[in-house]
């Protein structure tokens, strides 16, 4: 097993050496003898432990403290403080500035082994728990993520699509976010959002959904029903994502030109994500084999999107969709639907 880190802060020579004497057997000692090479020290590859005198010229124990308490790859580290100050206002201050002991000068082998020994023994335990949090947590966004997705798949088949077009599209919407110069956070977000889109189909009628013929002008408003369904079945939540997910399956049938629906929004007034959003799924739709019709070549739907731009598209978009088209056709070609 790995020794410990233990980085001993002192400007005499003389403590140093004692609690070197003290500790190093058991642990691997890196020394300062000032604040700023502590820091360094500290900055460039963390201890797992602290001692750390007070008294010092220059920068003073206090400072180091503090400095280290600002600064996220050190802030989690525990400090002693080991000082012949033994005011309650000095202990007290140490411990505002967030050290978790105090050793008096001059030092006492067992003591110091002791409180050493405890605080490691306190600090890996703080770090296993943190470990299993950050598990346990990542297993249920795994969990969720997974369960958005097949709720997803569960609207395209119940509208007689593959499963696979929701995995496409949300890839597609990635690339063209991430194309347009979103943040890499607005690029998960919008990719684990989107396969929800169509959610709203699952409450509409099956005689609709699968009717052969045209639809007639009462049956396609019960159609256009379902960006308003999708976003009551995904409700109002203040979780990032789905708020997201709630916008895209109300806006996606928007367009540009405010004839889509179902609030008939126009230009910037479609959220990002809804105008990302649809062209991806018109894309998908147009370059994909479904029952009631052959797949569009690429070179004909990116002519019909490029005919939509500033009609049904964004028109920067637009622009930015054909820039990564060949990567969506990678895409496309490595998540074909099943036969």
């Amino acid at each position: 097993m790995e020794k410990a880190t233990v980085l001993v802060v002192d400007d005499t020579p003389e403590n140093i050496d004692i609690l070197v004497g003290i500790l190093g057997d058991e642990y691997k000692v890196k020394v300062a003898i000032d604040g700023p090479k502590a820091l360094a020290i500290a900055g460039k590859s963390a201890p797992d432990i602290i001692l750390l005198d007070v008294m010092m010229p220059g920068m003073n124990g206090y400072e180091v403290c503090k400095r280290l308490k600002q600064e996220p790859l050190t802030a989690h580290i525990p400090v002693i403080f080991v000082t012949a100050l033994t005011d309650v206002a000095d202990e007290t201050q140490g411990f505002e500035l967030g050290a978790v002991d105090y050793i008096t000068k001059p030092v006492s082998a067992p003591v110091v082994k002791a409180r050493v020994k405890t605080h490691l023994s306190l600090y890996d335990q703080k770090r296993l728990l943190e470990q299993e949090v950050k598990a346990r947590t990542r297993e249920l966004e795994v969990t969720r993520l997974e369960i958005i997705r097949r709720l997803g798949r569960a609207a395209e088949y119940k509208d007689n699509e593959t499963g696979m077009h929701v995995i496409r599209m949300s890839h597609y919407a990635r690339l063209l976010a991430r194309e347009a110069g979103m943040s890499e956070h607005f690029c998960e977000l919008i990719y684990n959002a989107s396969p929800m889109h169509d959610i709203g189909k699952i409450g509409t009628p099956d005689a609709i959904l699968k009717k052969p013929a045209k639809l007639d002008d009462e049956e396609w408003r019960e159609m256009q029903r379902h960006a308003e369904i999708g976003a009551e079945i995904i409700g109002e939540h203040p979780d990032p994502m789905l708020e997201m997910a709630r916008r895209i399956a109300l806006t996606h049938h928007e367009k540009w030109d405010g004839s889509g629906y179902p609030k008939g929004l126009s230009g910037e007034e479609i959220p990002i994500e809804g105008r990302i959003v649809a062209i991806a799924d018109v894309f998908d739709a147009l370059t994909s084999i479904r029952p009631y019709k052959q797949a569009w070549s690429v070179e004909d739907t990116l002519a019909l999107i490029d005919r939509e731009a500033g009609k049904h598209f964004d028109p920067e978009l637009v622009s930015h969709f054909k820039a990564i088209v060949d990567e969506a056709v990678k895409i496309r070609d490595s998540h074909q639907d099943k036969e």
